[in-house]
């Protein structure tokens, strides 16, 4: 069985608004023809994390690559 590509990888995101963290050290990666989630409880960072993946918002530390076909 052949491993699909990754689409989408997050490696070590940290965010950081003053005191705040929103996010620290979030890693994942989507491969092609994945459905993903990402879930949690109020205040847990979900928007945050997609704000950085949109590209709203710079993350403090790590990096999120978009690989196009």
């Amino acid at each position: 069985m052949t491993e699909m590509p990754s689409l989408l990888d997050v490696s070590d995101i940290s965010l950081s608004f003053g005191g705040v963290h929103a996010l620290t050290d979030v890693s994942f990666d989507v491969t092609q023809g994945e459905i993903f989630s990402i879930i949690g409880p109020n205040g847990a960072g979900k928007t945050s994390m997609l704000n950085c993946i949109s590209g709203r918002y710079q993350p403090n530390k790590g990096s999120i690559t978009f690989k196009q076909k």
